[in-house]
């Protein structure tokens, strides 16, 4: 095909179709086996220093933060995180200085709420650099092409648009039409955290409400880390398999932690805690701010439970239930 045009953008997260296969034959099992562990023992296990890693959820919503708290807590550093809707995960990584580089799509943006004061200010200063861009719909194709085994995903988006001249994108003349037609590369992250409702120990997941590109993202994922509100018996799995969004021969490791995704929210689980959020939006308009926060909340607690009791406790997240119109009785009760 004739190459007319490319993206400026670095290519990030890109691997050989084949050799990401032969890395999940030779490092994914499909033995049921137990993958359950504490968050201290994913990080320190599957996230190294330099890692493309990639967080679940949209936005504010089912997003994994017990596993970026610890991400900051082992002071992991150089890493490339993809933006796909990245905020305050992304923001809490980058202005602790753990993600020094960024593929945005949606980053550094706390909707209603304004701009993210550390994310602006670390990329402003030099201190993390955007390398490349994409639209949402260009990351869903990454991590479709990586899902299907292919090197790239043809699309007709970004033709033409600042996003695609800054992007990893290539165009080429599509031999069919005669057109031009945007080539979108595959991504497959170093690792990926994705928070869920419910999981079993094998690492088989439910989510409730909007998947957004979890299953492509699992699917595509070299180390896959899952962290969940509850862990479920295997027999209730399987009494409704058509339920498991995210099968347990991609996961690597399970992680159990009811509020996990505390501030953010959790789809009929429990709502935003804008206190919190409002209190990091404060304290990050400065190193000095951030540095506080971190001592506090991150540094200063010996895991996510602690974490809890500090931004409130049971109360507060009863609060928070109630503020997410629940009107049922804990399922998995918070661990005191």
């Amino acid at each position: 095909m004739e190459i007319i045009s490319e993206g400026k953008g670095q290519l990030i997260g890109w691997h050989d179709p084949d050799e990401h296969r032969q890395f999940v034959l030779e490092n994914k099992s499909r033995e049921m086996k137990d993958k359950t562990m504490k968050v201290s023992e994913a990080v320190s296990r599957f996230i190294k220093d330099g890692d493309f890693i990639a967080s679940g959820g949209f936005g504010h919503a089912r997003v994994s933060m017990n596993v970026v708290y610890e991400i900051v807590r082992q002071k992991k550093r150089n890493l490339i995180m993809a933006g796909k809707t990245a905020v305050h995960d992304l923001d809490i990584l980058v202005g602790n200085g753990c993600v020094d580089r960024v593929e945005a799509a949606y980053s550094f943006g706390y909707e209603i709420r304004g701009l993210a004061p550390a994310g602006r200010r670390m990329v402003e200063s030099g201190r993390c650099k955007v390398v490349a861009e994409t639209s949402n719909a260009g990351y869903q194709w990454r991590f479709l092409a990586g899902m299907m085994g292919l090197p790239f995903v043809p699309s007709r988006t970004m033709l033409g648009t600042d996003t695609g001249r800054y992007s990893s994108c290539k165009t080429v003349i599509d031999p069919f039409s005669g057109k031009p037609i945007n080539l979108i590369p595959a991504a497959y992250p170093d690792v990926v955290f994705i928070h869920v409702h419910r999981c079993d120990i094998y690492g088989n997941c439910q989510i409730d409400g909007i998947l957004v590109e979890d299953c492509e993202l699992a699917h595509c994922a070299r180390r896959l880390i899952i962290s969940t509100e509850e862990i479920i018996d295997n027999e209730v799995i399987r009494s409704e398999p058509w339920r498991t969004v995210i099968p347990f021969y991609l996961v690597d490791a399970v992680v159990e932690q009811p509020f996990g995704s505390h501030p953010c929210e959790m789809q009929e689980k429990y709502f935003f805690d804008e206190e919190h959020i409002a209190e990091w939006l404060s304290l990050s308009k400065t190193d000095e701010g951030v540095q506080k926060y971190a001592d506090k909340y991150i540094y200063g607690v010996k895991d996510f439970d602690e974490y809890l009791e500090l931004c409130g406790g049971l109360k507060k997240m009863r609060f928070l239930q109630e503020r997410e119109n629940l009107r049922v009785p804990l399922i998995t009760p918070w661990r005191k």
